[in-house]
């Protein structure tokens, strides 16, 4: 496993961190939820940056990096929904959006093909991390 791998790996730890620190009743867990967030999105560049600098793109990389941006904005997505602050039915359109990409992906892969994000792609996610 390569150091970038390890990055995005890590952002997928946090997730369930960041989720339950954003629903517990501790002083000040918005804003800890926040930094935790933030932290865990600037991972994503962290390791698309080492990835191509050191040379180590990997499938699994191209795989695992796509899936843990969508895990971390889902996570936000569903709490926001459940709190009222975002309409069921936008969140599904979003959701459902991630879930079709992630799908083509996987048939991608079993024809032997792995599709990268694309520069588009990458704009999406700044800007789904940054709404």
């Amino acid at each position: 496993m390569n150091t970038a791998n390890k990055f995005t790996l890590v952002r997928i730890i946090m997730v369930p961190v960041f989720m339950l620190v954003l629903l517990s009743d501790l002083p000040y867990s918005n804003w800890v939820a926040l930094a935790i967030f933030a932290v865990a999105s600037a991972t994503d560049a962290v390791d698309g940056y080492i990835a191509r600098s050191r040379k180590q793109e990997t499938d699994f990389g191209r795989f695992l990096d796509p899936l843990a941006d969508k895990l971390l904005v889902t996570a936000a997505i569903l709490i926001f929904t459940g709190w009222g602050q975002i309409r069921s039915w936008a969140a599904m359109i979003i959701i459902a959006r991630e879930f079709a990409v992630t799908g083509l992906r996987l048939i991608a892969v079993t024809n032997g093909r792995v599709i990268a994000a694309a520069f588009s792609g990458k704009i999406k996610t700044v800007t789904s991390i940054v709404a």
